[in-house]
């Protein structure tokens, strides 16, 4: 993927967060926002079994493949964030752990199940998804740590500020967040069958790249919430909930 491609398609990911503030402005529930962050959790692992090559031009990068799509995730716990305060996020942290759990046990009974005669994909089938267990492993480790980190630092940040800097909350929480998520995903899901170093480093600067294009997204998001972007009357409210 080039560096162009990587922008349309962080672009098109943080673009479906539109939808969910959309829903939260109009019903004041965060319920479709919660159904995006958990499918984009359960797909980014699904990816990240594929191993997939980012040429931005200065570096090419190594990288699994639900990275741009797992960095979303941290854009809209922090548009929960903002919008419900720390508590929600929590919960919907707590719900996407749960749906992970979920998503193994049916995988690994996929995987268990005899296969018809006449189908010639289990030994494929098997290579892919027999994967998912140890990726998850690290992702659930990595995912409640990371994320719970970034709504904390998101809230204390929110509630130093009194609802101002939305950009400098938004970078100061998920940026080391998202580098703590590498540290430990990556060893975790990849030791001793992938280059972890190289990994890290990869997929922690795309990371970076998303993260960065998503400050966009931050703003626009708050906007169709009906929240002015340069303060916040729920301010010190959702930063202690």
């Amino acid at each position: 993927m080039t560096l162009s491609l990587l922008i349309v398609w962080s672009i098109c990911s943080a673009s479906f967060t539109l939808f969910g503030s959309w829903y939260a402005r109009k019903y004041n529930k965060a319920d479709l926002l919660i159904a995006l962050y958990v499918t984009f959790v359960i797909i980014s692992q699904i990816l990240a079994v594929k191993i997939s090559n980012f040429d931005l031009g200065f570096r090419t990068f190594f990288v699994p493949s639900g990275i741009i799509v797992f960095s979303v995730t941290y854009l809209l716990a922090d548009i929960v964030n903002e919008k419900f305060g720390r508590t929600e996020t929590l919960k919907m942290i707590y719900i996407a752990l749960i749906s992970q759990i979920a998503m193994v046990i049916f995988l690994w009974l996929g995987v268990q199940l005899e296969p018809a005669s006449f189908w010639p994909l289990q030994s494929s089938w098997q290579q892919i998804f027999g994967l998912i267990p140890r990726i998850t492993l690290g992702s659930w480790i990595a995912f409640i740590v990371s994320e719970s980190v970034d709504a904390y630092i998101y809230s204390w940040f929110k509630k130093m500020t009194h609802g101002k800097y939305l950009w400098a909350r938004y970078v100061f929480s998920t940026i080391p967040t998202l580098l703590l998520d590498s540290l430990i995903f990556i060893p975790i899901a990849f030791y001793g069958t992938q280059p972890v170093i190289p990994l890290i480093i990869g997929q922690t600067t795309i990371k970076w790249l998303v993260g960065l294009i998503n400050i966009f997204f931050i703003y626009l998001n708050k906007i169709i919430l009906g929240q002015d972007i340069f303060t916040s009357n729920e301010a010190t409210q959702s930063a202690t909930t």
